[in-house]
């Protein structure tokens, strides 16, 4: 696993540069969690209009998270090749249209397709607002920006399933979809407050080609993104249907569970600044390790409603610092001209976990009980982490 030198080696930061491309930038990151959680409240209902089982109304949820995974690397190109501005205020704004489709939707088969569609814009968003950022900021910065971007998609995964909900409350589950809309007005003004030297920065170093990112040392973080996701969906997914084992199944009570692992990442992402100066990369790796195995082994072995509370904001406080320490280590190895497709890869695996985590660990949990996955799962923190203490050669 890369590393980087001793954290006083990094000088900090004194200033913020592109202050309103910052404000844009952390806007647009929260579209990626808000792709699935602002519908997730109306998912029973639209079954119901729609008339279809829970399976096809499950892929109304899922189906962008597949497309994103295949399209990223396209939108990684793309960047590469002709800058950030316009592939990510394109993306933007197919995210505005095809997102908001389903306020005037009333079939299955239209909205699955503009799902699919929206998938698309929400490739290039994601890929395209991580990008700018490591290419905006530097040093000591880049860590402090890094980690709002956590807190500001942690929120998200609060706020927009609130919003979405209160929305079809009032008026109907088509509502919901109006978020979406936000898209349109972040895409126009990504054509302004975007700067040129975002991509000038991007320019100055030589591309040593694709084969410097299958390294070793990316390849474990690529992997690090993929497990990450699948943890997060173990929890999205499985943990409804625990607590419910434990006859608690009130919707806003179950709902306070992710609230907390949400409001735990937010505040960690917030000091990932004062992190990233007071300890190595690769101690925060160990230390999200930590909190997987903590959290997954409470989760396996409590029937303690307040002590499954604390095992899901310990693991917000592991996604946080996996979420913000990865990208960082990206940046730390990869050339500029590569750094789109990258980032890229991280979407495609960030995104395949989220696909594949069901699929995964349903049959496992079927065969045996939700408990034991969990269980499973903090054996394999406990194996990463000791991965991540084997000693390296450093050149």
């Amino acid at each position: 696993m890369p590393d980087r030198p001793a954290p006083e080696q990094t000088a900090p930061s004194t200033g913020l540069p592109h202050r309103a491309a910052l404000a844009l930038l952390l806007l647009a990151s929260t579209l990626a969690v808000m792709a699935g959680s602002a519908i997730t409240p109306v998912m029973d209902v639209m079954r119901g209009d729609l008339g279809v089982d829970g399976t096809a109304a499950g892929l109304i949820l899922t189906a962008h998270g597949l497309v994103i995974a295949l399209v990223s690397p396209l939108a990684g190109w793309m960047i590469d090749r002709w800058g950030i501005r316009l592939p990510l205020a394109g993306g933007l704004l197919l995210y505005g249209i095809a997102g908001s489709a389903g306020i005037i939707t009333d079939s299955y088969a239209p909205l699955i397709a503009s799902r699919l569609a929206f998938g698309v814009g929400a490739a290039f968003v994601f890929t395209g607002t991580t990008v700018a950022l490591l290419s905006l900021y530097r040093g000591a910065i880049r860590d402090r920006v890094l980690g709002w971007r956590t807190t500001a998609t942690s929120f998200g995964g609060v706020l927009f399933p609130v919003v979405g909900g209160a929305l079809a409350t009032a008026f109907s589950w088509h509502a919901t979809f109006g978020l979406y809309v936000v898209g349109l007005p972040l895409g126009l003004a990504a054509l302004v407050a975007i700067p040129d030297a975002v991509d000038e920065a991007r320019g100055r170093q030589a591309d040593d080609g694709l084969a410097s990112l299958l390294r070793p040392a990316l390849v474990g973080v690529y992997l690090l993104v993929l497990i990450q996701a699948i943890m997060l969906y173990a929890l999205a997914v499985f943990l409804p249907l625990r607590l419910g084992q434990l006859n608690l199944t009130t919707p806003v009570l179950v709902s306070v569970y992710m609230a907390l692992m949400a409001a735990t990442s937010s505040i960690v992402g917030g000091g990932f600044g004062w992190l990233g100066r007071r300890f190595s990369y690769l101690a925060l790796l160990r230390l999200s390790a930590v909190a997987w195995g903590l959290s997954f082994l409470i989760l396996g072995l409590s029937e303690s409603l307040p002590v499954l509370a604390a095992g899901c904001a310990m693991l917000g406080i592991g996604n946080a610092l996996a979420f913000s320490t990865t990208s960082v280590l990206i940046d730390e190895h990869v050339k500029g001209p590569l750094l789109g497709r990258a980032m890229a890869v991280f979407s495609t695996c960030m995104f395949s976990g989220q696909f594949v985590s069901p699929l995964l660990l349903g049959p496992l949990m079927e065969a045996t009980s939700i408990a034991t996955g969990y269980l499973v799962l903090s054996a394999v923190a406990a194996a990463i982490l000791a991965v991540l203490f084997i000693p390296r050669h450093h050149r």
